[in-house]
């Protein structure tokens, strides 16, 4: 797997070429200094990916990643500040087409350096097993609803909520299939984003303004209504409780020795315990195998399952892991999820 390391700082490039290069199946074809350069070194060097930094001199690392996509386009790995700066500019890349983004600060995202060696190494392989490579967009109005390609078993009136979970490649698969919800939509609906904490108030506040219906992050003792989506924040946990005649909303640490914070397997499996049978979880794009077993809770009580198909997924992973489980009622193109799920509402 070929790749190319962009950051003007010297020292971080040779930091993560001999991390890269620890790895036989890993080679760093090359190395460039800004966005300028590593539009010229992609040209010239094909690389299969792309790992960069987004402040840079001469050319910043969000527009070099526009016009890559735009000429070359091939899995882009963006390297982030864990600030509310940080998350804003890694947004902006992600709308730009990059596919995925890691703290600059590996201690941000494992418990020791060898472990975050390793997830940096896993993260490059994975992206680059993603041959078809298009500019994606996260949409900045509602963008109209497209026909599902082929008929679907629709069973209007049977949900009262929409759970939905992702990661790697999840904010843009967001964006497509939470934009094409009316504002009158009819159920709440609850994500869980693999994301860090200073990332999701930002990303929330960024789908509230191309979405109809209302985006927020979500707080503890917030209640479930319609038309309403709440993701869950970066860092805790999301269940729910009966609360009177509503739902309420959990937020907490959570078991401390489970990988994904937040985890679509507590919240599928805490949506079980209040609405059993009347959910429908959504899993799209993301590495592992989060919300497979928070599914098959939910199965287990007669809810439905979608899930991502291979060929729209950026990290054929959690949808996978559903679909081989035989835990899948619908396995849908991620541009046909929205239209689907608007379909489906509307009995």
């Amino acid at each position: 797997m070929r790749v190319l390391v962009v950051d003007d700082s010297g020292f971080f490039r040779r930091r993560i070429i001999e991390i890269l290069e620890a790895d036989k199946r890993i080679k760093v074809v090359g190395s460039a200094a800004d966005g300028k350069e590593a539009i010229e070194q992609v040209a010239k060097l094909k690389p299969d990916v792309v790992t960069m930094d987004i402040e840079m001199p001469v050319m910043d690392g969000i527009t070099a990643v526009r016009h890559i996509m735009s000429s070359n386009p091939l899995p882009i790995l963006m390297f982030s500040s864990l600030t509310h700066a940080g998350a804003q500019a890694t947004l902006d890349a992600l709308e730009a087409g990059a596919v995925d983004f890691l703290p600059k600060r590996f201690e941000d995202i494992a418990k020791d350096r060898e472990q975050a060696k390793q997830l940096l190494r896993n993260r490059i392989r994975a992206v680059a097993r993603k041959q078809s490579i298009t500019t994606p967009s996260m949409p900045a109005r509602r963008v109209p609803v497209r026909p599902a390609a082929a008929p679907v078993s629709v069973r209007r009136g049977k949900f009262q909520v929409v759970a939905i979970a992702c990661s790697t490649g999840g904010p843009v698969a967001l964006a497509q299939v939470l934009t094409t919800l009316p504002s009158d939509f009819r159920f709440p609906v609850v994500v869980v984003q693999h994301m860090p904490g200073t990332f999701t108030p930002a990303f929330a506040a960024r789908l509230d303004q191309q979405c109809a219906v209302k985006v927020k992050e979500a707080h503890d003792g917030d209640v479930l209504v319609p038309g309403e989506v709440l993701i869950a924040p970066g860092g805790r946990q999301m269940t729910f409780k009966q609360a009177g005649g509503a739902v309420q909303i959990i937020i907490n640490d959570g078991d401390t020795g489970l990988h994904y914070k937040p985890c679509a397997d507590v919240t599928f499996e805490s949506l079980a315990s209040v609405y059993g049978g009347k959910a429908l979880a959504l899993v799209l794009t993301g590495m592992g195998a989060d919300g497979r077993e928070g599914a098959r809770t939910l199965k287990k009580l007669g809810a439905t399952v979608w899930s991502q198909d291979e060929a729209s997924s950026v990290i054929y992973g959690m949808p996978m892991a559903v679909a081989e489980a035989d835990l899948s009622d619908q396995v849908l193109s991620l541009h046909d999820i929205g239209p689907v799920l608007v379909k489906t509402a509307g009995g």
